[in-house]
């Protein structure tokens, strides 16, 4: 099944059987011809949310191995420069 596109109103009239589908492949709704909105299945949120977790995760591995002194130590540090 490939991705669907309804309109709000065909979102709102036939909601059961558009949640029918998600499981398969996310949904866009459209609102004035333009997309608006995407409702997908909570399996496929939590898949996103752990990329994007692993993603800032490195990130912030990358910035520790760099300097990077972490927010309460920065914080503290600026505190004692501006004294």
């Amino acid at each position: 099944m490939g991705l669907r596109t309804v309109t709000a109103t065909e979102a709102k009239n036939h909601f059961g059987e558009c949640l029918d589908g998600v499981s398969e492949a996310p949904l866009i709704i459209t609102k004035t011809r333009r997309p608006f909105a995407v409702v997908m299945s909570h399996k496929e949120f939590l898949r996103l949310q752990a990329i994007e977790d692993a993603y800032w995760g490195k990130r912030a591995e990358e910035g520790e191995a760099s300097g990077y002194l972490g927010v309460e130590r920065s914080r503290a540090l600026l505190a004692d420069l501006t004294k």
